[in-house]
């Protein structure tokens, strides 16, 4: 395992707030296209009880010039005063993979190696078919992003055939990653995120047909791993 990543449901995280971090830019901005967006994540946030959807990711190596595009389903529960955060995504092309992460552990079944990998969501590397790590910013707390990201309004692009405000969050501090970027629709909801890593490479989650509040329970993310599949320590 190569570069530490956070979870899958950081995409998806119960905190998505995106506030003025203290730059006059941003705070000039507040009222506009930024503080409208910030306000419809901040209702999102407020009322998402569960979560459905399709999800696609590429991976793309600047320096091969390549990209790696994996497709499949996702599911996700938010972490309540009661419960920690439940996510799941069933990769279905170009393999079946599965990955279901429960507060912070994962476990990875690789049907076709006939192996599942358990560990910390700190310890994925890249080749677990994994939004990248930057996502762990969507699970952050509003305070933990007023500390750590400077949120820029980039303008407005349509996506996946939906108007959305394009955002990039920029650490304070040095980490493995240059920039975070954000496509917000009309309801609050991140799309889309994107990750540029300190080398250039990329890696971009798109969401679609995306279902809030319907029915998603604990059970939904058992995996069905048959007896005789070896496990590997992540």
């Amino acid at each position: 395992m190569n570069k530490a990543l956070r979870a899958t449901a950081a995409l998806f995280a119960s905190a998505l707030f995106v506030v003025a971090v203290g730059t006059s830019s941003i705070t000039a901005q507040v009222g506009g296209p930024l503080g409208e967006a910030v306000k419809r994540m901040d209702a999102l946030n407020k009322s998402l009880v569960s979560l459905k959807a399709e999800v696609r990711m590429e991976k793309h190596n600047a320096q091969l010039d390549e990209t790696d595009t994996t497709s499949g389903t996702t599911s996700y529960l938010p972490k309540t005063a009661k419960r920690v955060m439940y996510a799941r995504i069933d990769w279905t092309k170009p393999v079946q993979e599965q990955i279901v992460i429960i507060g912070d552990s994962y476990k990875l079944f690789r049907p076709r190696l006939n192996q599942v990998i358990t560990g910390k969501v700190n310890k994925v590397g890249q080749d677990a078919k994994v939004p990248g790590n930057a996502l762990a910013f969507m699970g952050m707390s509003k305070a933990q992003l007023e500390a750590n990201y400077i949120v820029n309004y980039i303008g407005q692009e349509a996506v996946g055939g939906s108007q959305t405000w394009h955002l990039e969050l920029v650490p304070k501090a040095k980490t493995s990653y240059k920039t975070a970027e954000l496509w917000v629709d009309s309801n609050g909801m991140p799309i889309q995120a994107k990750v540029i890593e300190q080398n250039n490479d990329t890696t971009t989650v798109f969401l679609s047909n995306v279902q809030q509040n319907v029915n998603v329970s604990a059970s939904d993310f058992n995996l069905a791993i048959p007896k005789g599949v070896k496990e590997i320590k992540g």
